[in-house]
Protein backbone atom coordinates (compact mmCIF):
# COMPACT_ATOMS: atom_id res chain seq x y z
CA UNK A 1 0.00 0.00 0.00
CA UNK A 2 1.53 3.55 -0.99
CA UNK A 3 1.31 6.84 1.43
CA UNK A 4 1.68 9.08 -0.76
CA UNK A 5 -0.41 7.98 -3.88
CA UNK A 6 -3.99 7.66 -4.31
CA UNK A 7 -5.98 4.75 -2.40
CA UNK A 8 -9.46 3.45 -2.06
CA UNK A 9 -11.28 3.47 0.89
CA UNK A 10 -15.01 2.48 1.16
CA UNK A 11 -15.05 2.66 -2.16
CA UNK A 12 -13.67 6.54 -2.39
CA UNK A 13 -10.36 7.47 -3.71
CA UNK A 14 -8.09 8.70 -0.78
CA UNK A 15 -4.81 10.48 -1.16
CA UNK A 16 -3.10 10.62 2.61
CA UNK A 17 0.66 11.35 4.08
CA UNK A 18 -0.11 8.29 6.78
CA UNK A 19 -2.51 6.43 7.91
CA UNK A 20 -1.35 4.80 11.23
CA UNK A 21 -4.12 2.86 12.80
CA UNK A 22 -3.70 1.58 17.01
CA UNK A 23 -5.03 -1.22 18.03
CA UNK A 24 -5.17 -4.25 20.57
CA UNK A 25 -6.16 -7.94 21.14
CA UNK A 26 -8.68 -6.79 23.74
CA UNK A 27 -10.38 -3.84 25.50
CA UNK A 28 -8.67 -1.68 28.52
CA UNK A 29 -5.07 -2.08 27.06
CA UNK A 30 -4.65 1.51 26.55
CA UNK A 31 -5.14 1.99 23.12
CA UNK A 32 -7.01 5.20 23.23
CA UNK A 33 -4.60 6.59 25.64
CA UNK A 34 -1.51 5.80 23.15
CA UNK A 35 -3.68 7.50 20.22
CA UNK A 36 -4.38 10.36 21.88
CA UNK A 37 -1.35 10.82 23.23
CA UNK A 38 0.52 9.98 19.19
CA UNK A 39 -1.88 12.89 17.74
CA UNK A 40 -1.27 15.55 20.56
CA UNK A 41 2.83 14.77 19.89
CA UNK A 42 2.32 15.57 16.42
CA UNK A 43 -0.02 18.86 16.64
CA UNK A 44 3.12 21.20 16.32
CA UNK A 45 4.96 18.94 13.44
CA UNK A 46 1.84 17.27 11.30
CA UNK A 47 -1.19 18.12 10.45
CA UNK A 48 -3.09 15.55 11.94
CA UNK A 49 -6.76 14.27 12.16
CA UNK A 50 -7.86 11.34 14.75
CA UNK A 51 -10.57 8.87 13.71
CA UNK A 52 -12.67 7.18 16.90
CA UNK A 53 -13.92 4.20 14.71
CA UNK A 54 -14.68 2.06 18.40
CA UNK A 55 -18.21 3.06 16.72
CA UNK A 56 -19.85 1.13 19.67
CA UNK A 57 -18.14 2.73 22.48
CA UNK A 58 -16.16 6.16 21.60
CA UNK A 59 -13.95 7.61 24.00
CA UNK A 60 -10.86 9.58 22.53
CA UNK A 61 -13.57 12.67 22.46
CA UNK A 62 -13.64 12.43 26.52
CA UNK A 63 -9.79 12.74 26.47
CA UNK A 64 -9.22 15.16 23.69
CA UNK A 65 -12.50 17.41 24.21
CA UNK A 66 -13.26 18.62 20.75
CA UNK A 67 -15.76 21.09 19.64
CA UNK A 68 -18.40 19.36 17.77
CA UNK A 69 -19.42 21.56 14.67
CA UNK A 70 -21.74 19.07 12.57
CA UNK A 71 -23.04 15.40 12.17
CA UNK A 72 -23.65 13.21 9.29
CA UNK A 73 -26.05 10.42 9.42
CA UNK A 74 -24.82 7.18 8.56
CA UNK A 75 -27.62 4.84 6.93
CA UNK A 76 -27.89 1.32 4.74
CA UNK A 77 -30.08 0.68 2.18
CA UNK A 78 -32.94 -1.94 2.76
CA UNK A 79 -35.16 -3.45 0.73
CA UNK A 80 -38.67 -2.77 0.30
CA UNK A 81 -40.82 -4.87 -1.74
CA UNK A 82 -43.63 -3.72 -4.07
CA UNK A 83 -46.22 -6.63 -3.53
CA UNK A 84 -48.34 -5.27 -6.59
CA UNK A 85 -44.94 -6.62 -8.91
CA UNK A 86 -43.92 -9.13 -5.95
CA UNK A 87 -44.73 -13.00 -7.81
CA UNK A 88 -43.63 -14.51 -4.64
CA UNK A 89 -40.64 -16.50 -6.27
CA UNK A 90 -38.28 -16.65 -3.58
CA UNK A 91 -35.60 -15.31 -5.63
CA UNK A 92 -34.94 -12.67 -3.10
CA UNK A 93 -34.23 -15.49 -0.31
CA UNK A 94 -32.60 -17.47 -2.40
CA UNK A 95 -29.82 -14.84 -2.75
CA UNK A 96 -29.70 -13.15 0.20
CA UNK A 97 -26.47 -14.94 2.29
CA UNK A 98 -27.31 -12.80 5.53
CA UNK A 99 -30.96 -14.28 5.95
CA UNK A 100 -32.69 -10.88 5.71
CA UNK A 101 -35.46 -11.87 3.35
CA UNK A 102 -38.03 -14.54 3.58
CA UNK A 103 -41.24 -15.37 2.05
CA UNK A 104 -43.58 -17.22 4.52
CA UNK A 105 -46.99 -18.10 2.58
CA UNK A 106 -48.74 -15.24 0.79
CA UNK A 107 -45.97 -12.48 2.56
CA UNK A 108 -42.35 -11.47 2.14
CA UNK A 109 -40.47 -10.49 5.21
CA UNK A 110 -37.97 -8.04 5.54
CA UNK A 111 -35.78 -8.14 8.88
CA UNK A 112 -33.94 -5.21 8.04
CA UNK A 113 -30.86 -5.55 11.55
CA UNK A 114 -29.94 -8.81 9.61
CA UNK A 115 -29.50 -6.83 6.30
CA UNK A 116 -26.25 -6.02 5.52
CA UNK A 117 -27.32 -3.76 1.91
CA UNK A 118 -25.75 -5.66 -0.55
CA UNK A 119 -28.39 -5.00 -2.53
CA UNK A 120 -28.41 -8.77 -4.32
CA UNK A 121 -32.30 -8.88 -3.79
CA UNK A 122 -32.95 -5.73 -5.80
CA UNK A 123 -30.60 -6.13 -8.21
CA UNK A 124 -31.39 -10.02 -9.14
CA UNK A 125 -35.56 -9.25 -8.79
CA UNK A 126 -36.81 -10.74 -11.58
CA UNK A 127 -39.98 -8.70 -11.49
CA UNK A 128 -38.39 -5.27 -10.35
CA UNK A 129 -40.31 -5.10 -7.30
CA UNK A 130 -37.85 -4.56 -5.02
CA UNK A 131 -36.24 -1.10 -4.55
CA UNK A 132 -34.35 0.12 -1.45
CA UNK A 133 -34.61 2.35 0.91
CA UNK A 134 -32.26 4.26 3.48
CA UNK A 135 -32.00 2.83 7.16
CA UNK A 136 -30.32 5.25 9.71
CA UNK A 137 -27.72 3.06 11.44
CA UNK A 138 -25.74 5.44 13.45
CA UNK A 139 -23.83 9.18 13.31
CA UNK A 140 -20.60 10.29 12.85
CA UNK A 141 -19.37 13.52 14.36
CA UNK A 142 -16.97 15.98 13.16
CA UNK A 143 -15.06 18.51 15.59
CA UNK A 144 -11.87 20.34 16.45
CA UNK A 145 -9.05 19.96 19.55
CA UNK A 146 -6.36 22.50 19.26
CA UNK A 147 -5.24 21.54 15.93
CA UNK A 148 -5.94 18.32 15.62
CA UNK A 149 -9.38 17.75 13.44
CA UNK A 150 -11.46 14.86 15.06
CA UNK A 151 -13.80 12.45 13.57
CA UNK A 152 -15.70 10.03 15.65
CA UNK A 153 -19.03 7.48 14.94
CA UNK A 154 -21.60 6.28 16.52
CA UNK A 155 -23.90 3.02 16.69
CA UNK A 156 -26.94 3.18 17.07
CA UNK A 157 -28.60 1.40 20.07
CA UNK A 158 -30.05 -1.86 19.23
CA UNK A 159 -27.84 -1.90 16.01
CA UNK A 160 -25.90 -4.99 15.51
CA UNK A 161 -23.45 -3.66 12.65
CA UNK A 162 -20.79 -1.61 13.48
CA UNK A 163 -18.61 -1.86 10.11
CA UNK A 164 -20.69 0.76 8.33
CA UNK A 165 -20.36 3.31 10.49
CA UNK A 166 -16.54 2.54 10.74
CA UNK A 167 -16.67 3.03 6.51
CA UNK A 168 -18.40 6.43 6.93
CA UNK A 169 -15.77 7.79 9.71
CA UNK A 170 -12.82 6.40 6.93
CA UNK A 171 -14.01 8.00 4.50
CA UNK A 172 -13.04 11.28 6.23
CA UNK A 173 -8.89 10.09 5.93
CA UNK A 174 -6.56 13.38 6.10
CA UNK A 175 -5.62 13.52 2.74
CA UNK A 176 -2.31 16.07 3.82
CA UNK A 177 -0.65 15.20 6.98
CA UNK A 178 -1.43 12.10 9.40
CA UNK A 179 -4.21 10.13 10.32
CA UNK A 180 -4.30 8.07 13.21
CA UNK A 181 -7.46 5.77 13.90
CA UNK A 182 -8.60 4.66 16.54
CA UNK A 183 -9.77 0.98 16.07
CA UNK A 184 -12.31 -0.86 18.15
CA UNK A 185 -10.75 -3.72 20.52
CA UNK A 186 -10.78 -7.24 19.78
CA UNK A 187 -10.05 -8.68 16.53
CA UNK A 188 -13.59 -9.07 14.65
CA UNK A 189 -15.08 -7.40 11.59
CA UNK A 190 -15.55 -4.06 13.12
CA UNK A 191 -11.34 -3.98 14.17
CA UNK A 192 -10.37 -5.48 10.27
CA UNK A 193 -12.90 -2.89 8.80
CA UNK A 194 -10.85 -0.27 11.08
CA UNK A 195 -7.50 -1.02 10.70
CA UNK A 196 -7.48 -2.34 6.60
CA UNK A 197 -5.51 -0.06 4.38
CA UNK A 198 -3.65 1.52 6.85
CA UNK A 199 0.43 1.86 6.16
CA UNK A 200 0.79 0.86 9.46
CA UNK A 201 -0.79 -0.58 12.62
CA UNK A 202 0.30 -0.08 16.64
CA UNK A 203 -0.58 -2.76 18.59
CA UNK A 204 -0.78 -1.91 22.53
CA UNK A 205 -0.60 -4.68 24.89
CA UNK A 206 0.79 -5.65 28.56
CA UNK A 207 2.99 -7.92 29.47
CA UNK A 208 0.49 -10.73 30.97
CA UNK A 209 -0.14 -14.16 29.85
CA UNK A 210 -3.80 -12.60 28.51
CA UNK A 211 -2.15 -9.84 27.12
CA UNK A 212 0.41 -11.97 25.31
CA UNK A 213 -2.71 -14.25 24.13
CA UNK A 214 -4.81 -11.05 22.39
CA UNK A 215 -1.55 -9.82 21.18
CA UNK A 216 -0.73 -12.79 19.04
CA UNK A 217 -4.22 -13.03 17.63
CA UNK A 218 -3.68 -9.22 16.84
CA UNK A 219 -0.56 -10.12 15.16
CA UNK A 220 -2.02 -12.57 12.90
CA UNK A 221 -4.66 -10.06 11.75
CA UNK A 222 -2.42 -7.46 10.90
CA UNK A 223 -0.52 -10.61 9.15
CA UNK A 224 -3.30 -11.07 6.82
CA UNK A 225 -4.24 -7.46 6.11
CA UNK A 226 0.08 -7.19 4.93
CA UNK A 227 0.46 -4.58 7.27
CA UNK A 228 3.11 -3.82 9.36
CA UNK A 229 2.98 -3.80 12.77
CA UNK A 230 5.19 -2.70 16.07
CA UNK A 231 4.28 -3.05 19.42
CA UNK A 232 3.39 -0.44 22.66
CA UNK A 233 3.58 -2.56 26.06
CA UNK A 234 1.74 -0.30 28.37
CA UNK A 235 1.89 -1.14 32.22
CA UNK A 236 5.66 -2.41 31.83
CA UNK A 237 6.83 -3.64 34.96
CA UNK A 238 4.03 -6.13 35.74
CA UNK A 239 3.51 -9.69 34.66
CA UNK A 240 6.56 -11.43 32.96
CA UNK A 241 8.59 -11.09 29.62
CA UNK A 242 6.37 -13.67 27.71
CA UNK A 243 5.53 -10.38 25.29
CA UNK A 244 8.84 -9.70 25.00
CA UNK A 245 10.17 -12.91 24.13
CA UNK A 246 7.69 -13.60 21.39
CA UNK A 247 8.25 -9.97 19.43
CA UNK A 248 11.78 -10.90 19.69
CA UNK A 249 10.83 -14.63 18.09
CA UNK A 250 8.60 -12.91 15.78
CA UNK A 251 10.72 -9.95 14.64
CA UNK A 252 8.28 -7.24 15.97
CA UNK A 253 9.61 -4.16 17.42
CA UNK A 254 8.84 -2.57 20.79
CA UNK A 255 8.12 1.03 20.01
CA UNK A 256 7.46 2.34 23.60
CA UNK A 257 7.02 0.98 26.87
CA UNK A 258 4.58 2.66 29.05
CA UNK A 259 5.15 1.84 32.90
CA UNK A 260 2.56 1.10 35.55
CA UNK A 261 2.20 4.44 36.95
CA UNK A 262 -0.33 5.74 39.69
CA UNK A 263 -0.35 9.02 38.14
CA UNK A 264 -0.80 7.95 34.70
CA UNK A 265 -4.18 6.36 35.78
CA UNK A 266 -5.02 9.45 38.22
CA UNK A 267 -4.69 11.83 34.84
CA UNK A 268 -6.72 9.08 32.39
CA UNK A 269 -9.22 8.62 35.29
CA UNK A 270 -10.16 12.75 35.24
CA UNK A 271 -10.22 12.38 31.41
CA UNK A 272 -6.53 13.45 30.91
CA UNK A 273 -4.06 12.60 28.06
CA UNK A 274 -1.02 11.31 29.15
CA UNK A 275 1.15 13.91 27.37
CA UNK A 276 -0.60 16.66 29.18
CA UNK A 277 -1.25 15.65 32.10
CA UNK A 278 3.12 14.14 31.91
CA UNK A 279 4.24 16.55 29.07
CA UNK A 280 8.15 14.96 28.99
CA UNK A 281 6.04 11.92 27.01
CA UNK A 282 5.42 13.95 23.95
CA UNK A 283 8.83 13.69 23.24
CA UNK A 284 8.69 9.91 23.60
CA UNK A 285 5.43 9.76 21.36
CA UNK A 286 7.06 11.89 18.47
CA UNK A 287 9.97 9.32 18.54
CA UNK A 288 7.54 6.61 18.23
CA UNK A 289 6.00 8.16 15.04
CA UNK A 290 9.67 8.61 13.75
CA UNK A 291 9.84 4.94 14.21
CA UNK A 292 6.41 4.23 12.59
CA UNK A 293 7.49 6.39 9.71
CA UNK A 294 10.72 4.42 8.84
CA UNK A 295 9.17 1.10 9.16
CA UNK A 296 6.41 1.75 6.97
CA UNK A 297 8.53 3.16 4.49
CA UNK A 298 10.90 -0.06 4.81
CA UNK A 299 7.62 -1.99 4.13
CA UNK A 300 6.78 0.03 1.35
CA UNK A 301 10.24 -0.58 -0.33
CA UNK A 302 10.15 -4.16 0.04
CA UNK A 303 6.49 -4.81 -1.78
CA UNK A 304 7.19 -2.60 -4.50
CA UNK A 305 10.85 -4.60 -5.53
Amino acid sequence: MRCQDGKRVGGKEITAKMIISVASGKGGTGKTLVATSLALSLNNREPVRLLDCDVEEPNAHILLKPLFTRKQVVSIPIPRVDETKCTLCGKCAEVCVYNAIAVVGEKVLIFPELCHGCGACSYLCPEGAISEVGREVGVVEFGQSGGIEFVHGKLNIGEAMAPPVIRQVKMHINRGGVTIVDAPPGTSCPVTEAVKDTDFCVLVTEPTSFGLNDLTLAVDMVKRLNIPCGVVINRDGVGDRGVEEYCLKEGIPILLRIPLDIKIAKFYSRGITLVDGMPEWRESFARLFDSVKQIARKARRGKSE
